[in-house]
């Protein structure tokens, strides 16, 4: 009788084994490009891959000892201590050094642990390659930030997906002996929501359900499967992201009981309070803003609060910020002025600065116009005077458009009163 082998996932099965297959990164790793020349040439830096789940990370880390052919330690932020570190890095140095230590979700290692590295990467007892959601400059120290090269991987595309999902395909053919037709991508799609693991794992789950030898997949098909099996869809942990994007959108959506409700879940799953704190002080400004400018100030106050007092107390902190910033005006105008701002500094260039606003700090530069005519507000009544600083080209462009709250409301009103007809407001 043969023994019951153990189902390897599919995303692990289609896991790539040579540079050469792995799925998008191109300006890391495709021809020519930075981070291909480091592996190539066999002399690879200590680095950190920033980039959104199921974007590849691991994969990388894995091609790059493969193709270097350098003793490979991986471990888990989640499960590992100093204690593990160490051991790890005592079997490197008694090696002879070289070996590649990976390290996932790096973000959530503590001082302490990442301190308990500097030495080995320092001394190149191992090379470190760290993998993060989160943005490095917050969540590693310093010193070993400056030790490593930061990567930033971006989302896969829908050309680079579907290739992945017709590999998946393909796979699940020879497995199973079923013929199966992807009749429609769109739900598969968004329920992973670029995730290639996801994307996989979704795939795997909706052709298992079928007993039939011919499987038509669609939309209807894909959601009522992964509905009934969130659990094992999800098994990776990758709710996570769930449950903060759910969070967001219901402090976003003025709901409070429903962000208590996935704080709650947060709290509970171990969810890191400053990653919820520093999410919460994003969403104060860009989806509350003017309408309500206290919410950056209480949300700043969360953020170094639940930084010196951690948990549990923090619950109560996190709790009464996300409630206070549920129950706010919402308002997108500063979030929407920028970008608007961006935009039209990328379509028209450097425009020359109006002369009467530049800096003057030699007398050549006052002799030649820069500065004459400039008008100081604080010498004209209410502390301002009708005056043109933008560049000619964009003179009465409105960028800033105030929004309809009590609060913009006032601001829509003094900048009439202030520039007329100007601006158009």
């Amino acid at each position: 009788m043969k023994s019951k082998q153990s189902h390897v996932p599919l995303a692990e099965k289609l896991r790539p084994i040579v540079l050469d297959d792995y799925l998008g990164q191109v300006h890391l790793v495709g021809e020519g490009a930075i981070l291909r020349k480091s592996i190539e040439s066999g002399n690879i830096p200590s680095m950190i891959l920033w980039g959104p789940p199921g974007v590849g990370k691991t994969t990388l880390a894995i091609l790059i000892s493969h193709k270097l052919f350098r003793p490979f330690y991986t471990l888990s932020a989640i499960s590992s201590g100093v204690k593990d570190v160490r051991e790890v890095i005592a079997k490197a140095n008694e090696a002879g050094g070289g070996a590649i230590l990976f390290i996932d979700e790096i973000h959530r290692f503590s001082k302490s642990q990442q301190d308990s590295l500097l030495g080995a990467v320092e001394k190149g007892i191992v090379t470190l390659i760290g993998a993060t959601t989160e943005n490095p400059s917050f969540e590693v120290i310093s010193p070993l930030l400056s030790r490593c090269q930061v990567y930033i991987l971006q989302d896969l595309d829908e050309k680079e997906l579907l290739l992945l999902l017709a590999k998946g395909v393909e796979s699940l053919q020879a497995d199973t002996g079923k013929t199966i037709y992807l009749k429609e991508t769109e739900a598969l799609m968004r329920v992973s929501g670029g995730d290639a693991r996801k994307l996989l794992n979704a795939l795997e789950l909706t052709v298992h359900s079928s007993s039939e030898p011919t499987v038509n997949i669609d939309n209807e098909m894909v959601l009522s499967v992964i509905q009934q099996n969130m659990a094992l869809y999800d098994k990776g942990g990758e709710m996570h992201y769930d449950v903060i994007s759910a969070f967001i959108k219901s402090v976003r959506g003025s709901d409070p009981n429903a962000a208590l409700y996935y704080l709650a879940r947060m709290i509970e799953g171990g969810e890191d309070p400053k990653f919820i704190a520093r999410r919460l002080l994003i969403l104060a400004s860009e989806d509350i803003g003017n309408a309500n400018p206290n919410a950056l100030l209480l949300a700043t106050s969360c953020f170094q609060a639940v930084t010196m007092i951690g948990m549990p107390e923090s619950r109560i902190i996190l709790s009464q910020t996300t409630i206070y910033l549920a129950v706010s005006p919402k308002s997108n105008a500063s979030y929407l002025a920028i970008d608007k701002a961006r935009e039209l500094v990328r379509k028209t260039g450097d425009l020359a600065v109006p002369l009467h606003i530049r800096n003057a700090p030699t007398k050549l530069m006052k002799k030649v116009g820069y500065g004459k005519d400039y008008q100081y507000a604080h010498n004209h009544p209410d502390h301002f005077v009708f005056q043109e600083f933008m560049p000619d080209e964009l003179s009465g462009t409105q960028i800033f458009e105030p929004a309809g709250n009590a609060r913009e409301n006032e601001m829509r009103t003094r900048l009439k009163t202030l520039w007329k007809d100007k601006y158009k407001y």
